[in-house]
């Protein structure tokens, strides 16, 4: 136990000494920041310009209907010819040209609209074009077969569906994608974590094991011991690391936000919200989601499957790294790895959101490889807690199993230089 302690003071300190660790863990926030900030930056650059779009309307019926916003302001060429209204549009640069020529009926006129442009024109220009014609037309079909336009006007119904619960407690409409949010977030956060320092893990073995510092040091300790010690210091120091991240991101986006006066609410989420009818009570109860989530359950369900799934994958990676001679040869055994965990994330985002509880999404929560990451986007929906129990015991049930496999592996292997190990030679090494 002496042994093991020592081993997992030792990886710690070696990963927070490390240069790259240093630089990496103070620069990672700046970059973060960096690019929150640059991207917002940007996106208000873009919501601000103005972008001049002349009409030529043969008709003359849309002349007033073409108003001017804060992106878009129309420009009136209809007393110019075609050709002339084309050439005046290039030589002053503008966005594009709107043509509505004349035509019999509204049917044949609908169909021959046509916008000139040097470029692809932003698709949501078009689609308020569109409106504003079709709008227009529409009345006029109406009014053709003798409708009445302010009886058909006070006649349209605005839907808006109230979601309560059988307790009498009201729910959002975005109570899914809140959830989704929370579950989302610590699913991909566990993935991360796992690709980023179960490499480490696996690129640790493989230095010393190239150094030959590994037959050493094998000499006095066990090789299970030694696995773990690495697996344990690691982690320490990917948790110190990702700590330091979640402080300094904070504080250097408050920083950002304050200093250049940059939003970091996505552009138009204001005015789309003020656009919808109720929208204060229905932030009130995105709020009162929140709040009724399991953030307690979330929290300790995050820290099991956080600790078991990497703990269940490092013994894998470790396993690796001690099989093979170099990063390289390393390869070939990457796939199986993230391939159940890109599976979990795929699993979470296109089936918990649908049907939480569904047969799919239910069996790969309780699913070993895939469980940390799906069963987290399950639980803010809830989850009865004998299936948590059930997910957690063959999670634990798999981290003895797989440690006990890797640990065999990494036994053989560590001591192993010049071949290049296939899998039918890892399974050779089981049998050791």
């Amino acid at each position: 136990m002496n042994n093991l302690k020592l081993i997992i003071k030792r990886e710690f300190i070696a990963r927070v000494r490390n240069r790259t660790f240093v630089v990496m863990t103070f620069l990672s926030p700046l970059i973060f920041v960096g690019m929150i900030s640059l991207i917002t930056w940007l996106a208000t650059l873009n919501n601000e310009e103005v972008r001049e779009i002349a009409f030529f309307d043969e008709t003359g019926l849309f002349i007033s209907d073409f108003k001017n916003s804060d992106q878009i302001k129309y420009v009136n060429y209809s007393n110019l010819t075609l050709n002339n209204a084309k050439d005046s549009v290039v030589l002053k640069e503008l966005y594009g040209l709107l043509y509505i020529p004349k035509k019999q009926s509204n049917r044949e006129l609908a169909e021959s609209i046509q916008f000139y442009a040097d470029e692809a024109p932003n698709i949501s220009i078009l689609n308020n074009i569109e409106e504003v014609i079709a709008g227009k037309l529409t009345n006029q079909n109406f009014e053709e077969k003798g409708l009445d336009l302010n009886a058909i006007e006070s006649s349209k119904a605005k839907v808006n569906i109230q979601i309560e619960n059988f307790s009498g407690e009201k729910t959002s409409k975005m109570s899914s994608y809140v959830k989704m949010i929370f579950g989302g977030a610590a699913g991909y956060f566990l993935m991360m974590f796992i690709i980023i320092y179960g490499n480490m893990v696996m690129r640790s073995v493989i230095e010393e094991k190239a150094n030959r510092i590994i037959e050493i040091i094998i000499s006095s300790v066990k090789p299970m011991h030694l696995m773990m010690g690495k697996i344990l210091g690691t982690s320490l120091a990917g948790i110190l690391q990702f700590a330091i991240w979640a402080l300094l991101g904070g504080v250097l986006l408050t920083i950002a936000t304050s200093f250049f006066g940059i939003d970091p609410q996505p552009v138009g989420m204001e005015q789309s919200l003020a656009m919808q009818d109720g929208s204060q009570e229905e932030i009130q109860l995105i709020l009162q989601d929140i709040l009724k989530l399991p953030l307690v359950t979330l929290v300790i369900s995050f820290l099991i499957y956080f600790i078991g799934g990497y703990f269940l994958y490092s013994s894998i990676y470790a396993a690796i790294g001690a099989a093979v001679d170099s990063e390289t040869d390393s390869q070939q055994f990457m796939f199986p790895i993230i391939l159940p965990l890109m599976l979990g994330i795929y699993v979470g985002f296109f089936s918990v959101i649908e049907n939480p509880h569904g047969t799919v999404s239910t069996v790969f929560s309780m699913i070993p490889l895939t469980s940390p990451i799906v069963m987290l986007m399950r639980i803010p929906f809830g989850v009865n807690w004998w299936e948590v129990l059930i997910s957690i015991t063959l999670l634990v049930g798999s981290i003895v199993f797989i440690t006990w496999l890797a640990g065999k592996i990494y036994r053989v292997g560590i001591l192993m230089y010049g071949k290049k190990p296939s899998y039918k030679e890892l399974f050779k090494w089981l049998k050791y």
